[in-house]
């Protein structure tokens, strides 16, 4: 990756990082050791030079999963790598599935993934979040109405 590219993907990490707190309150569950975190924003959030190095669709019209997974290890939270995928159905039941993209900083490590919407529209979101190949996934399920930014 050259730096151009680590930059922005720095900076989305941080963009996200600091829109997930004010906006959209952070997300996460809890399933033994993992603490699985999420949060789904407008694509338009996200500054057009970084979206487009690491490869991300901006549009009004696009809605931008981020799912991240900690390991707890006493007191330390630990990013780990995962198997993530899911679903994004609206209320006429029409799903669309989601294709997560993995970016990996070494201490940070995210899945983004990203589905089209129209204003005002409610999505049944269903993920399935498998940090250990030996280990059933967890499903996470939310649901979330997006605008047009």
């Amino acid at each position: 990756m050259n730096q151009l590219a680590k930059w922005a993907v720095t900076t989305l990490l941080a963009v996200v990082t600091l829109i997930s707190q004010p906006l959209f309150a952070d997300q996460y569950v809890s399933h033994g050791n993992y603490e699985i975190h999420y949060n789904a924003f407008n694509s338009t959030f996200i500054q057009p030079d970084v979206a487009k190095n690491i490869g991300i669709s901006r549009s009004k019209r696009r809605a931008l999963i981020n799912v991240s997974v900690l390991k707890v290890d006493g007191n330390q939270k630990i990013p780990v790598q995962a198997v993530v995928t899911g679903t994004a159905t609206n209320l006429a039941d029409q799903p669309q599935k989601l294709a997560f993209k993995k970016i990996d900083e070494g201490s940070a490590i995210y899945y983004l993934a990203h589905f089209g919407f129209t204003n005002s529209q409610v999505f049944r979101l269903a993920l399935d979040v498998q940090p250990d190949p030996n280990q059933p996934a967890f499903t996470v399920k939310f649901e979330q109405r997006f605008y047009e930014d």
